[in-house]
């Protein structure tokens, strides 16, 4: 076994990915403790030798990873992904670059590479863009006509609410993501009673339709990401697959896919073995 393939089964052991996702969740614990002033100040230093030696083993880990799989690790998407965030980890935090320094919380990001389960939604969330974006025009139009028509009918009354077009935008955005639209529905119905009529309605077709719709969209994108992963067997061998974020956890075939293919061989053994004695058996029936 060459040096690069003990490297490349090292890094796809499920001991050394359990050991990357501690790293990036103790990490967090201390990105989140670094915003308590008093914490700070009692040990800072101690914070931040940990954190650096925690980028330190990170920028190794990565390192590794580009030795084992070379051209297949650039040709992988959340390759990328890992590096763009280390890249960015490793900038200085002083001088013009001090306002970087805040997303060094990127790092926690890494676990949407490291963990397969978290993989696959994101694959599946990037699938549904299409569909999604078909759906967030229709929200628009359906934003603006209502806007249009709330600015005619209550911004007289109510121009607090809906006194102009981008007031009245903003209000049923809020609206729409259900944000104390009651209230709102209420004051304008001092004036106008029969405006809960509008109200009803626009939250029916927005919220219970709208983001039912997108909903929807995700949940089959989902779907069919997790179909197509089924269908390729979760993978290839090579593990940093050479078709991007699709290609499943980095590595080779499990366990189950093990037993299917010896289950195979030696049923292709058996079928075999029957064809030679019904060969046999008919040698010795033939005539002399």
């Amino acid at each position: 076994m060459t040096v690069r393939e003990r490297v490349r089964s090292l890094v796809d052991s499920s001991w050394f990915q359990a050991g990357v996702i501690t790293l990036i969740l103790i990490n967090a614990i201390i990105l989140g403790i670094e915003t308590s002033k008093p914490m700070m100040e009692d040990h800072g230093d101690l914070l931040t030798v940990i954190d650096r030696a925690i980028l330190t083993l990170f920028v190794i880990e990565l390192g590794m990873r580009i030795f084992a799989y070379r051209k297949d690790f650039l040709r992988d998407a959340w390759g990328w992904f890992d590096v763009i965030i280390i890249g960015i980890a490793l900038l200085p935090a002083t001088g013009p670059f001090a306002v970087l320094r805040v997303l060094r919380v990127l790092r926690v990001l890494r676990l949407l590479s490291v963990i397969p389960t978290l993989r696959h939604v994101v694959t599946g969330l990037f699938r549904a863009l299409p569909g999604m974006a078909s759906i967030m025009v229709l929200v628009a139009l359906l934003l603006y006509v209502s806007a249009v028509m709330a600015t005619r009918l209550f911004g007289d009354d109510t121009p607090r609410y809906f006194g102009d077009l981008w007031t009245s935008l903003f209000t049923l955005f809020q609206i729409f993501t259900a944000d104390g639209w009651g209230n709102i529905a209420q004051e304008v119905m001092k004036d106008q009673p029969l405006a809960w009529v509008f109200f009803v309605v626009f939250v029916t077709v927005s919220t219970l339709i709208a983001l039912n719709l997108f909903i929807a969209v995700a949940v089959e994108a989902l779907d069919k990401a997790g179909h197509e992963e089924r269908e390729a067997g979760g993978g290839g061998e090579s593990g940093q697959g050479s078709e991007g974020p699709d290609d499943g956890p980095r590595g080779g075939p499990d366990e189950g896919q093990r037993q299917i293919l010896a289950e195979l061989r030696s049923l292709r053994e058996e079928v075999a073995h029957l064809r030679e004695r019904r060969v046999d058996q008919n040698v010795d029936r033939s005539p002399v």
